[in-house]
């Protein structure tokens, strides 16, 4: 009765706009006043739990996230790619996909990756006539990519939550990144057969002078990554300490290198920058308290339970987690999403034999997908006021991308799971 009663408070605040944040503190408030449980001892759980060095590479990542997009760091990779792909049909597609993977690995944010791509890519794909609703859909739907491309903000509170490697969870999603991003590609090309009107860039003449001067302006902004992912792959750095490094490294190269920000600007970018740290840290302090409630009362396994009262086939029970994981993903971000998901279903998942580690993989497309699925899709709406697309434009290819490039990706994530215990088998062992 009164995990019932928290389950709907939650979905009703979640449901009428209240922010998660706030949303999880209505469920304390039932739990203290209508349900009178003794929630006091839940709280410092919470405190000592975000008293973690870990826990410290998502603000940095955020800091940086906001410095990148206002920094138009992004700008000078396109304009390379733009180079490669510009005169073929769909290559600026392509090149705004790839783009929001890059640029989602560094910042870590859906929401970053779409404001910045977003406003650099929509308006040349508008002027070489791409149909409008399919190019702001495929934008929307790249936008989560930087769940799945490393270094991934939201799996390092995985591995933090669920005391597992973190380059362990960084490798498990890339081959599924990769798939998602050809599947994307794939798809929008299939769209694009029957336009004839768009206006393609003619060849340059001068590719290898043009080649070399972009590639000297993208030059520092293509270090970052490779600095970031150098330096944890090898061992340099851990995924907090490569997370300062990026805010560092960002702020000379946005104010003096590519002049997008000026040191006045720069205060309101931190500003911003905080803002939105706080509110990421009381959604996660608030969150890590009502999933210590939920383990306390042995919920995950009442859960278990339940599964394997239905069914005990695996590939039944998995369906019906994925199912799960998608309608949580739909009603709030993926963050939180995350915090929730994974101490109530890890025990699931293991019960049938899934490695954690592949379990990471599965999550980060799940809330991935869950983010541009109807009719909730906070990134669909978000993609609506930053590509100035209405939002009927955007449905139909939406689905098309959800049904052949994100459910694949999901299919083929949940039932192969050598897709994402390869390269952490490969590179750190069993």
């Amino acid at each position: 009765m009164i995990i019932g009663g928290s389950i709907v408070v939650l979905c009703v605040m979640l449901i009428i706009g209240i922010s998660v944040p706030l949303a999880f503190g209505a469920v304390l408030v039932f739990l203290a006043f209508i349900a009178e449980q003794d929630v006091t001892g839940y709280l410092p759980s919470g405190h000592w739990k975000m008293n973690s060095v870990v826990i410290l590479a998502i603000p940095l990542f955020i800091t940086a996230g906001a410095i990148m997009e206002k920094g138009k760091i992004a700008a000078p990779l396109v304009s390379l790619a733009e180079l490669f792909v510009g005169h073929v049909k769909g290559g600026l597609s392509i090149a705004a996909v790839l783009a929001s993977g890059v640029f989602g690995s560094i910042s870590g944010s859906a929401n970053a990756t779409l404001t910045c791509i977003g406003g650099i890519m929509m308006p040349h794909l508008k002027k070489a006539n791409y149909p409008q609703g399919l190019s702001a859909a495929l934008i929307v739907n790249a936008s989560p990519l930087g769940l799945l491309i490393p270094p991934s903000a939201s799996h390092i509170l995985y591995a933090w939550v669920a005391q597992q490697s973190v380059l362990k969870c960084f490798l498990s999603t890339i081959l599924p990144g990769f798939i998602l991003i050809t599947l994307l590609c794939v798809v929008n090309q299939f769209c694009l057969r029957k336009t004839t009107h768009l206006k393609l860039d003619e060849k340059s003449d001068n590719f290898v002078p043009e080649f070399k001067a972009r590639s000297i302006k993208a030059f520092p902004a293509m270090l970052m990554p490779a600095f970031i992912l150098g330096g944890i792959y090898g061992g340099v750095m851990t995924p907090t300490e490569a997370a300062g490094f990026a805010v560092i490294y960002s702020i000379p190269i946005a104010i003096y290198i590519y002049k997008g920000l000026t040191w006045r600007e720069f205060l309101g970018v931190m500003r911003n920058a905080g803002v939105t740290v706080g509110v990421v840290m009381s959604m996660v302090f608030m969150v890590l308290i009502v999933s210590r409630f939920l383990i306390f009362e042995d919920i995950p396994g009442i859960a278990k339970d339940l599964v394997f009262s239905v069914s005990d086939n695996p590939i039944v029970i998995l369906l019906m987690v994925n199912l799960v994981m998608i309608l949580i993903g739909m009603l709030m971000d993926d963050i939180s999403g995350l915090l929730l998901s994974t101490p109530l279903l890890l025990p699931i998942v293991q019960g049938v034999g899934m490695d954690p580690i592949h379990f990471a993989a599965v999550l980060g497309v799940n809330l991935g997908m869950a983010n541009v699925t109807p009719p909730t899709a906070p990134l669909l709406y978000l993609g609506a006021r930053i590509t100035d697309t209405p939002v009927n434009k955007m449905l139909g290819p939406t689905l098309l991308f959800i049904i052949f490039a994100w459910l694949p990706t999901l299919m083929l994530t949940t039932f192969v799971p050598s897709l994402s215990l390869f390269l952490p088998e490969l590179l750190l062992g069993r």
